[in-house]
């Protein structure tokens, strides 16, 4: 958790780096927030430190670049290793996320890429080897993000 509180600039700098932080300026982000340039560069080092801005990445379209396979795998690990685990299942050569669950019995989601269907089953193999249950796979179409509404300082809640 961030050692300062985040307030509305903080949201809107959060905000505008999601949308485009590869072409959006610290002086863009000002003029939105109605503050200086050198505010926009403290608080985006103030949370990168504080790790509320854990990176910067591209997004991939993966079809696109040559690896026409998304498979999302649904793992059931124990609990005391599941957190413990997931660097290691990170480094399997495909797989491009592991997010941990807290609900339900599968709580592990790890999401793989591939060229063919010989590409993604290792990925399922050694899954196993480690000692998790491979529950489900769904093979995903596409995948499409977009910024968290909750940091724009326009979104307003209706209650519609």
């Amino acid at each position: 958790m961030a050692e300062e509180a985040i307030d509305d600039v903080d949201k809107a700098i959060l905000y505008a780096l999601q949308e485009d932080a590869r072409n959006m300026s610290s002086g863009d982000i000002a003029e939105r927030t109605d503050t200086s340039d050198s505010t926009v560069r403290k608080r985006i080092q103030r949370l990168e430190s504080d790790e509320v801005i854990k990176g910067y990445s591209a997004e991939v379209d993966y079809q696109q670049s040559g690896y026409p396979l998304r498979m999302l795998l649904f793992c059931t690990a124990s609990i005391p290793e599941r957190g413990k685990i997931v660097s290691e299942i990170l480094a399997i050569d495909g797989v491009v996320s592991v997010q941990e669950l807290v609900t339900g019995e599968q709580n592990l989601l790890v999401t793989a890429v591939g060229e063919t269907d010989d590409d993604i089953t290792p990925v399922a193999q050694e899954l196993l080897e480690m000692g998790l249950e491979v529950a489900d796979e769904v093979l995903v179409r596409s995948h499409e993000t977009t910024p968290f509404d909750g940091f724009d300082g326009n979104h307003t809640d209706d209650g519609a």
